[in-house]
């Protein structure tokens, strides 16, 4: 009787005209990733976020979803690099990513607005242009990063966004080597995204009693795809998902103290 090695040869050999390795697993890549300016987050994703891949940043309001994306798009624009920043609910605030290092040159901002019309029969407005104004930049390409911001969108209407749209996103992202970040209150890009990552708000620090100074967050990557998983300790036989800690200075402190 042949063994099991001798049978998976057979049948590659059979099939490997149709299907290459039909049964030898595909090997595990590391795949090159972006800087975001934060030392502690890219110690925690090993050098950043993914290349020519989807990263999902996930929280409430004020959880350091939108501060983690402005420190990524100051470092790509710094380079020179093209950007974008794709607004569904019309919340970018032009001023705040300048104080962050934001290269606004460097930036397109798409603004999706609701039709006065069609706002109350057509909930999906602003989603709808959003996610068609995304899918016309990754397909145009050179853009090296681009931010899906879905951040107010929501969970119900964004979690219907059809897992087919999110495949042809991860496709067009990896043809033209670009950085997707979505944000949103919760995942919606399902197992298109090679990684995501949940930020949540540790601690306000106010100056003067009334001012705000710095905030700290707390990052968890709930999962990376093509890097390995560091070890992390077994709780009741589940794996404690890798956290940090990070601190970000509020826009008018810095420019007290420059």
């Amino acid at each position: 009787m042949p063994s099991a090695s001798a049978l998976r040869i057979q049948i590659e050999s059979s099939l490997e005209r149709r299907f290459p390795a039909a049964l030898t697993p595909v090997p595990r890549t590391i795949r090159e990733t972006a800087p975001t300016g934060i030392q502690e987050v890219d110690h925690l994703l090993d050098g950043g976020l993914p290349v020519g891949a989807i990263s999902e940043v996930t929280g409430p309001e004020s959880s350091g979803r939108t501060t983690l994306s402005l420190a990524f798009l100051s470092q790509r624009t710094r380079q020179g690099q093209v950007c974008a920043w794709v607004d569904a609910c019309d919340a970018f605030d032009a001023e705040s990513a300048a104080a962050s290092g934001v290269n606004l040159r460097q930036l397109l901002w798409v603004r999706c607005r609701s039709i006065a019309t069609a706002s109350k029969n057509k909930p999906w407005a602003r989603l709808d242009q959003a996610l068609r104004s995304t899918d016309l930049l990754l397909q145009a390409g050179g853009f090296a990063a681009l931010v899906l911001d879905l951040g107010n969108t929501a969970p119900e209407h964004g979690c219907q966004i059809p897992l087919a749209t999110w495949f042809r996103f991860r496709q067009a992202a990896d043809r033209t080597r670009c950085s997707l970040v979505v944000l949103g209150t919760v995942p919606f890009a399902q197992s298109s995204a090679a990684a995501v990552l949940e930020c949540a708000a540790t601690q306000v620090v106010t100056g003067c009693e009334t001012v705000l100074s710095s905030c700290c967050y707390e990052l968890r990557t709930e999962r990376q795809r093509f890097t390995p998983q560091p070890f992390a300790p077994r709780i009741m036989g589940l794996r404690k998902p890798p956290a940090s800690t990070w601190s970000a200075t509020s826009p008018w402190q810095r420019e007290e103290g420059a």
